[in-house]
């Protein structure tokens, strides 16, 4: 079983950059795929990037992240990150990291899950 806890979110400018963290603990955290998603509100929770099982684990990304968005993992440290660039005040969202069995786009296919942490773009 993998516990995962976000942080690095916070308030920052349109253009800006954050650099989102996932500390999981668990033995098995190198043999999880790992993606990011994010919930506005009034939304339904919506996948942003995701890296497979590897020592370069393949990547993948939404289309409205694409170019921006980086993700990436060290299974030395039990971390996943986000590095998010040129922000836009659309990607205001609280942004989860899950933990699931294979490289996947869809929410109900990972099972562990953060507590999530806000993201706020401003205009």
């Amino acid at each position: 079983q993998v516990q995962l806890v976000e942080s690095g979110g916070g308030l920052v400018q349109t253009g800006g950059s954050l650099r989102l963290s996932c500390a999981a603990s668990g033995r098995a955290f190198r043999n999880y795929a790992m993606g990011w998603f994010r919930q506005a509100p009034g939304k339904e929770r919506e996948f942003v990037a995701a890296i497979g099982i590897g020592l370069s684990g393949m990547t993948v990304y939404a289309d409205s992240v694409k170019g921006r968005f980086i993700i990436s993992r060290d299974n030395a440290r039990n971390t996943v990150y986000l590095q998010m660039h040129s922000l836009k005040p659309e990607d205001t969202a609280v942004y989860y990291c899950a933990a699931g069995g294979i490289l996947e786009t869809t929410a109900g296919s990972y099972h562990y899950w953060g507590l999530g942490t806000q993201v706020s773009v401003s205009s």
